[in-house]
């Protein structure tokens, strides 16, 4: 941030009282970092720590555990299903800003007798306050990771009172 940003900004924190500065890129990175270090732990309270209640994550792809998840919990539950089928993730690079965070993964996985997934993902993480507040999944691969998901995940079978 250059000089005059940051008098605007601590001005704009000393009028409402609210802390208006950014985070350092390397503030945010951390926050990434530990994001990482809790989903190879599997320690979704972890998880949790570093997500604003209302973050919203992305999921790109045509799945059962595809599209936007909303809130904290919702997200949690995502990620308590992808622990569920062995997925992981190998981070390979962090570039960030006073406001993103952009980390590149070796995302993979070896089910037994099921078709597995190893590509290349991308996040874009938004970080406000020490919190990821939105993250855009982005994989290299979306065919491979679409016959991943679908072999993992089934959609519940439609009703009988719906089947007829």
């Amino acid at each position: 941030m250059n000089t005059l940003t940051k008098v605007a900004a601590l001005t704009a924190a000393l009028i409402t009282g609210e802390t208006a500065m950014a985070a350092s890129p390397e503030d945010n990175i951390k926050v990434v970092q530990d994001f990482f270090a809790a989903y190879g732990a599997s320690d979704l309270d972890g998880i949790a720590a570093v997500m604003d209640e209302n973050v919203k994550w992305h999921i790109p792809g045509r799945h059962p555990l595809s599209g936007t998840k909303t809130g904290r919990d919702e997200v949690l539950a995502f990620f308590e299903q992808l622990g569920t089928a062995g997925f992981q993730a190998d981070p390979i690079y962090f570039g960030a800003d006073e406001t993103h965070v952009v980390d590149i993964h070796r995302g993979w996985s070896n089910a037994d007798g099921k078709p597995n997934v190893d590509t290349t993902w991308a996040l874009v993480y938004r970080i406000e306050n020490g919190k990821i507040v939105e993250a855009t999944n982005l994989s290299a691969d979306q065919d491979a990771a679409n016959t991943f998901f679908w072999s993992q995940y089934s959609l519940a079978p439609i009703p009988e009172r719906l089947a007829k």
